[in-house]
């Protein structure tokens, strides 16, 4: 499926939650990694514009974002894209959105 960028150049952005690792089997406690083999996260963002307020939960690789990121911290985003998804679990289908990011940094 097709993945889209999102233009927050105007935006300002908060951290809403701080880093966890990202587990793709949590029988296991097997770690998400991209394509690279590189750990996954995921941060909570607070992103405001136009008057309009979202949060995202969005998915960054490990070495994506400095140490001590924490809630209420402003941030910059680096490559946000959306991916719309879908899969099916014990017979219902279900589907979402879901936000990945190069890099978050600081504000200055």
């Amino acid at each position: 499926m097709p993945s889209f960028k999102i233009d927050v150049s105007t935006a300002v952005v908060f951290v809403a939650t701080a880093p966890e690792p990202k587990v793709k089997n949590f029988a296991t406690g097997e770690r998400t990694v991209n394509a690279e083999g590189k750990p996954m996260s995921t941060v909570g963002l607070l992103v405001s514009d136009e008057g309009e307020g979202n949060l995202l939960k969005v998915t960054i690789p490990e070495n994506g974002y400095p140490e001590g990121l924490a809630p209420g911290m402003p941030v910059k985003v680096i490559g946000l894209k959306a991916k719309d998804w879908e899969n099916e679990f014990n017979g219902q289908k279900r589907h979402g959105i879901a936000f990945s990011a190069v890099a978050i940094t600081p504000a200055a």
